[in-house]
């Protein structure tokens, strides 16, 4: 950073033709940079802090200890005669004719 504390400025047109050489700057340098447009800032580059970095969380188990399981999870609720019954009235013939 300059005396002031006022980070580098980089016009845009500069940027864009010496981006990995600038990012290369504010890695090695451990200071930002401010791209301007039209003398504008528009964006602040900064070193990423490896400490400040947290992992993404992982999509199993985000739920874990918000349900719990009662009963018989392997055994059916049902009797074989239950599912087969369950199953008669579902898709019985008279199921799929049209109410009117």
């Amino acid at each position: 950073m300059s005396e002031k504390g006022a980070m580098r400025r980089v016009p845009a047109g500069e940027f864009k033709a010496k981006c990995l050489a600038l990012m290369d700057e504010v890695q090695s340098r451990g200071e930002g940079i401010v791209i301007t447009k039209r003398g504008k800032p528009v964006v602040r580059m900064m070193p990423l802090e490896e400490a400040a970095e947290t992992p993404k969380p992982s999509i199993f188990g985000f739920m874990r200890g918000m349900a719990t399981i009662t009963g018989d999870i392997v055994e059916s609720a049902f009797s074989g005669e239950g599912w087969e019954r369950m199953a008669d009235e579902k898709f019985a013939p008279s199921s799929f004719e049209r109410q009117g």
